[in-house]
C-alpha cells in the first residue's frame, strides 16, 4: 500500500488538499473510458465528489464502480498521480452546502460559474466517494 507518511506521500497529500481539479475516468457501457474533470475533496483516505444525478458518469458508475482519478501533471509530464479504485454512491452524505471544507475550497469557483452554494448543492446533489485501492505517482 502507498506510504502517506513518506516524503512522496506527504507531497501528494498536499497536492490533494490544494489542487482544484482531478480527472475522474469511468467506463461507458461499451468499455470506452470517459475522463471528466471534477471538483473533489480529499478526506485522508477517500475522495468526495459531488455530481449531477443524471450525468453520464453516474450511469457508468451504476454499471461498473471501478474508476481512476488523475491529477494534472506538470508541463514536462512529471508530477504524475494516478489513483485506481471504486466509487460508491453516498446517499447519507451531507450536501455541499452543509460541507464547510468543500465550501471553503470551492466557494470562489461556485461563484465563478454564477451559482450560489444553494444552487450548486441543488444541481450537484449526488455525493460520490472514491475508495482508492492503488496509488501510482512519480516526479
Amino acid at each position: 500500500m502507498f506510504d502517506w507518511n513518506s516524503e512522496k506521500g506527504k507531497k501528494l497529500a498536499e497536492r490533494l488538499r490544494k489542487e482544484e481539479v482531478i480527472w475522474l475516468t469511468t467506463l461507458r457501457a461499451d468499455g470506452t473510458p470517459l475522463p471528466t474533470p471534477v471538483w473533489f475533496l480529499w478526506e485522508g483516505k477517500t475522495i468526495l465528489i459531488y455530481t449531477q444525478p443524471g450525468s453520464l458518469k453516474v450511469r457508468n458508475i451504476a454499471r461498473n464502480p471501478k474508476a481512476a482519478l488523475n491529477l494534472n501533471c506538470d508541463e514536462a509530464g512529471g508530477s504524475v498521480a494516478i489513483f485506481t479504485g471504486e466509487l460508491t454512491f453516498e446517499k447519507d452524505e451531507s450536501r455541499a452546502l452543509n460541507n464547510p471544507a468543500y465550501l471553503q475550497k470551492y466557494r470562489q469557483g461556485i461563484s465563478d460559474i454564477q451559482m450560489t452554494p444553494e444552487s450548486f448543492s441543488n444541481d450537484f446533489s449526488l455525493a460520490l466517494r472514491f475508495h482508492p485501492s492503488r496509488v501510482r505517482s512519480w516526479e
